[in-house]
């Protein structure tokens, strides 16, 4: 990369990836949820994404690219750890629990490279591109502070579960006379 465009092109084509692979992932995400509200949030946050992929096909465009991915192995990687966590058995809200983190890895990266294409198209003076870019990385903060509210109950859900758990395995000793 000799400079800033190319760099920009390189990372415009790897999220691009990354939110396709995220449209494959969230439904599967979603059906594995327990709480109704994490499974509206991941179907919610489904329609986001597909929206996040237009937009991201506007900003190659006023870059005159063609839209084109690049194998995004950070999303790879994140998606094959929440499909790893999904195969676990666990109670309900400790699976949600696990959800909600994985998912919510997944914004941070995105956060984190939406940040650095708005703060790029800046110094390239790409002022649509600003606005599109800004307008995605807004709505990935916001899927993650609602992913951070609906934690606070799944929580405490989960602690209520292992308690509950840690309550009938002692009891049956309880009850034994050695």
């Amino acid at each position: 990369m000799k400079d800033l465009n190319e760099l920009f092109l390189e990372e415009l084509a790897d999220i691009y990836d990354a939110e396709k692979q995220l449209i494959k992932a969230l439904p599967k995400m979603a059906e594995q949820a327990n709480a109704p509200e994490l499974q509206s949030a991941f179907e919610d946050h489904l329609e986001q994404t597909q929206e996040h992929v237009h937009r991201l096909e506007e900003v190659f465009e006023l870059f005159e690219q063609k839209p084109k991915g690049k194998k995004c192995e950070a999303m790879a990687g994140l998606i094959e750890e929440a499909q790893s966590l999904m195969k676990e058995e666990a109670a309900p809200a400790v699976m949600d629990a696990a959800l909600i983190a994985a998912a919510q890895k997944v914004e941070h990266y995105e956060i984190a490279t939406y940040g650095c294409l708005r703060t790029w198209a800046e110094l390239l003076g790409k002022d649509e591109a600003i606005d599109l870019l800004e307008e995605t990385l807004n709505e990935e903060k916001d899927v993650d502070e609602s992913l951070t509210d609906i934690a606070t109950s799944i929580n405490q859900e989960a602690t209520d579960e292992e308690e509950e758990a840690s309550e009938e395995e002692e009891s049956p000793k309880r009850g034994r006379t050695e």
